[in-house]
């Protein structure tokens, strides 16, 4: 009989299983301390346990554990691992530095369904959603590796591979651990999930009251630049997107963040930069503009410091707060849009 995934047990059912076998009820709380406040991988590191109950655990249970197959250091100090699931799938994540603090960038998929014509991920097609287990544990290696450089974790962004609001089960379900008291007590609000625009999943989050910050990725604020570039605002066009939105801003009274990616020739006009502005009028946002990593392949190109200056200065004309975002990790494709899962 195949075994079942410790990660998916309530401390109620754990502390049920223990007791039918003869156990104390309160190593449910033990167990539950050394899985998310500790991160453990296995029942052998649960040392305040006798023997004979880790045995019988690991009889019975199994963890949907990662193994780390390689990972790569970038000049600038960012760190990508590639990650093998127990079905041999292989998933990515980033530590990206900063001051004093790390950020982990975490999937939330193997591959994607969604298809963006920039992504190198989308590009690989989609294989299945991670558990939350698989989610957790990205975050778990991230905060071991922080530590072990004498700094923390401070932020969480579910920016690498998949759409996390195509496994929003999962994702909330790793969120809750993460931040929970007799879990890893991280602030949802240093949490932010990241979409490329999917406006059930936007309703959900609003109604279920989350207190994550929302990024999602824009990239053209007219339908047909948008589609071109994301398939998915076919079935989710920008007048749903911005419907969603403003729900999200009337029940959780966030300001989301709008990410976008300047292409050269595609959407970096001044003429873009109008319909982005005007877009926005809709609702209190901010703007996060990013300049395209080139995979190699020639299909797009990385704006001219003259284009993107020119559509960030309408932007800031128009009283919109924008950040220029630099991204890390380049020279190891663990920059937004390269991930691939690739060994």
């Amino acid at each position: 009989m195949a075994k079942e995934n410790i990660r998916e047990r309530t401390t109620e059912e754990i502390a049920a299983f223990l007791t039918a076998h003869g156990e104390k009820a309160f190593r449910a709380k033990q167990i539950g301390q050394w899985i998310w406040q500790r991160g453990a991988e296995s029942f052998e590191e649960m040392t305040n346990l006798p023997k004979a109950t880790r045995e019988m655990l690991a009889e019975a249970f199994r963890f949907d554990r990662l193994t780390a197959e390689r990972t790569q250091a970038a000049s600038d100090g960012t760190t990508k691992t590639a990650w093998r699931t127990e079905d041999g799938e292989v998933v990515e994540s980033v530590l990206i530095p900063g001051k004093g603090r790390h950020t982990v960038c975490v999937s939330s998929q193997a591959g994607c369904k969604l298809g963006c014509k920039f992504c190198a991920t989308g590009a690989s097609g989609f294989r299945r959603d991670l558990t939350a287990g698989e989610i957790f544990s990205q975050v778990a290696a991230a905060k071991r590796e922080a530590e072990s450089r004498g700094s923390s974790l401070s932020n969480i962004v579910f920016m690498g591979m998949g759409e996390p609001l195509l496994n929003y089960g999962n994702v909330m379900r790793a969120i809750g651990r993460l931040t929970a008291e007799d879990g890893m007590g991280m602030s949802p609000y240093r949490i932010t999930i990241s979409t490329a625009g999917i406006p059930q999943g936007i309703r959900r989050l609003a109604d279920e009251g989350t207190r994550c910050n929302l990024a999602v990725s824009l990239h053209a604020a007219k339908d047909t630049v948008r589609t071109s570039l994301m398939p998915v605002n076919q079935a989710y066009p920008l007048r749903e997107v911005a419907e969603s939105l403003k729900y999200f801003v009337e029940k959780t009274g966030t300001r989301p963040t709008f990410e976008y990616l300047l292409l050269r020739g595609i959407n970096d006009s001044v003429e873009d930069a109008k319909a982005l502005a005007a877009y926005c009028r809709q609702f209190p946002i901010k703007i996060n503009v990013i300049e395209y990593n080139e995979t190699g392949d020639g299909a797009f190109r990385r704006s001219t410091e003259r284009s993107r200056d020119e559509f960030i200065r309408y932007l800031e004309g128009c009283h919109i707060v924008v950040n220029l975002r630099h991204s890390k990790g380049q020279d190891i494709d663990a920059a937004c849009g390269q991930l691939a899962g690739k060994i």
